[in-house]
C-alpha cells in the first residue's frame, strides 16, 4: 500500500487533549508511522497525499455493544425468512456499520466465526469484531425465546454448528456452557444478569443468574487467558451481583444505584450506557414489529436510564460506547455520542468514550483507539468540527473517509 500523508485538517488523536491543528497523520501499509506537525516531516516524494480538505482527522470509532446478525422485524417475517439469509443481510449491517465510522465493534451475541473469517479474508467489508458468539441466559430469562404459546421466537437461531443455544442453570451447566462458547470461539463472554426491555417474560429489574453461577463464568474465562465476560445488567441487584463476581462490564446499567456504582468504582468495572437502545425501541416499534411489553418497558425506564448513567459518569465510572445495534437500525450508531452528551458528558468526552475508553474495554488499547505511531491504521475524516456539533456524526454523509487496517474503505472526498 505504500505511504499516505492525511493533511489539511483538524485532528483529535483519541487522547482527549486539545484538538490540534496543523498536525499530519503518515500512514505505511497497515500501520500510523508518524502524527505530528508537518514541520517536523520529512517526505520522501513518493508518498500519496489524502487531503482532508479541512475536516478533522479521527481515529476510527468503536461501538463495544452491537448484534451485526439481526435487526429486529416483525414474528411474521422472521418465520418467513429463509436461515441463511440473515448472513446476506448481515453483509449489508456490516457495511453500513463500517461506513458510519466504526472500525472496530464487540458482538454482544448473534455472530459467529464465520463472519469474522469472512472480514478478515476480504470476503465481505465491515469492521473488526471481537465475538462472544451467544449469550447465556437462563431458563423463563432474557434470552429466552419462549412464549404463552409455547412456541420459541428467539431473535436469532442457535444451535446449529458455530452457535449453541445459550440457556444454562446452576454453576455446572453454566461452566459448561461458558466452555462451548470459548470452544465456538468466544473472544469475551456474555451473560444475561437481570431481565430486559425487549424480552416478554421478564423485566429490567428481574435478577437472573446467582452470584455463584456468575463467578463459575467468570473464573471459566480466567482459565482461558483472561477471557473477559461482559454483562447485560439493568436492575440494580443483578448489575451488584455481576460487579462482586469480576465482570468486566455492565451493559445498560438501567437501574443503577449508590452502591452499585461504588462497586464499580472499586472494581475498575466499565459502563456501557447504550443509551440509543430504548430512544430506537420507541422510534422504530410499529415498522420493527416491536412486542407491547418492550414498548412500554421502554416508556417506563428511558428518563430513569438517562438518570443512572448521568450519576455514573459524575462518580468516575468508566463508560465506553456501545448502542445495542441490532435493536436499533444499524449504521446510526453514532447519535450514541449526542446521546451521552445529554447525560453531561462534554462532546470530547464522548468522542474518547468511543475510542480510547472504547478500545481498552475490549482490551485492544495496544493497537487502535488512538491515532499513535505504531498503531492500526483505523482513521477517519468527518466534516467540519465535531466538538463543535457532536451531533453531525450522526449523519453519515459527514463522516467522509473511513479508512482501516490503512484501506480505504469509504471515500467521499474523491481520494
Amino acid at each position: 500500500m505504500g505511504k499516505t500523508i492525511i493533511k489539511n485538517g483538524l485532528l483529535i488523536d483519541g487522547n482527549g487533549g486539545e484538538i490540534q491543528q496543523g498536525a499530519i497523520v503518515v500512514v505505511e501499509n497497515n500501520c500510523i508511522q508518524y502524527v505530528g506537525p508537518e514541520s517536523e516531516y520529512t517526505a520522501d516524494g513518493n508518498e500519496a497525499v489524502l487531503d482532508a480538505q479541512g475536516g478533522t482527522i479521527m481515529p476510527g470509532l468503536i461501538d463495544t455493544h452491537v448484534h451485526m446478525m439481526l435487526e429486529f422485524s416483525p414474528v411474521a417475517k422472521r418465520l418467513t425468512t429463509p436461515f441463511s439469509f440473515m448472513y446476506y443481510q448481515a453483509a449489508k449491517y456490516l457495511e453500513a456499520t463500517l461506513h458510519a465510522g466504526i472500525t472496530s465493534v464487540r458482538d454482544a451475541l448473534g455472530a459467529d466465526l464465520g463472519v469474522k473469517k469472512a472480514i478478515e479474508e476480504g470476503l465481505i467489508t465491515g469492521p473488526r469484531m471481537q465475538l462472544s458468539i451467544n449469550a447465556l441466559t437462563i431458563t423463563g430469562g432474557h434470552g429466552d425465546g419462549y412464549t404463552v404459546s409455547g412456541i420459541e421466537m428467539d431473535l436469532l437461531p442457535s444451535g446449529y454448528p458455530g452457535m449453541p443455544s445459550g440457556k444454562c442453570d446452576g454453576v455446572e451447566e453454566v461452566r459448561k456452557k461458558a466452555r462451548e462458547m470459548l470452544r465456538a470461539g468466544a473472544e469475551v463472554i456474555k451473560v444475561h444478569a437481570t431481565g430486559g426491555v425487549t424480552s416478554a417474560t421478564d423485566h429490567p429489574e428481574f435478577t437472573q443468574f446467582s452470584q455463584a453461577e456468575l463467578e463459575a463464568i467468570v473464573e471459566e474465562g480466567k482459565f482461558r487467558k483472561g477471557v473477559k465476560v461482559m454483562a447485560h445488567a439493568q436492575g440494580a441487584e443483578g448489575i451488584k451481583n455481576a460487579v462482586r463476581a469480576g465482570v468486566h462490564s455492565i451493559e445498560h446499567g438501567i437501574f443503577l444505584d449508590d452502591e452499585a456504582i461504588e462497586l464499580m468504582l472499586e472494581k475498575g468495572t466499565y459502563l456501557v450506557p447504550t443509551l440509543l437502545a430504548p430512544v430506537g425501541v420507541l422510534e422504530t416499534a410499529e415498522e420493527a414489529g416491536m412486542p407491547d411489553t418492550a414498548v412500554e418497558k421502554s416508556k417506563e425506564v428511558i428518563e430513569i436510564h438517562k438518570a443512572s448513567i448521568a450519576k455514573a459518569y459524575q462518580a468516575g465510572v468508566k463508560i465506553a460506547m456501545g448502542t445495542d445495534a441490532g435493536v436499533v437500525k444499524h449504521g446510526i450508531n453514532l447519535r450514541e455520542l449526542g446521546l451521552m452528551t445529554e447525560i453531561g458528558m462534554s462532546p470530547m468526552e464522548s468522542i474518547v468514550a468511543s475510542t480510547k475508553t472504547a478500545a481498552e474495554c475490549l482490551g485492544w488499547e495496544d493497537k487502535v483507539g488512538t491515532i499513535e505511531a505504531g498503531k492500526l491504521a483505523d482513521i477517519i475524516i468527518v466534516k467540519g468540527n465535531p466538538l463543535e456539533d457532536i451531533y453531525s456524526l450522526a449523519d453519515n454523509d459527514a463522516i467522509q473517509i473511513v479508512m482501516k487496517d490503512g484501506k480505504v474503505e469509504k471515500n467521499l472526498l474523491n481520494y
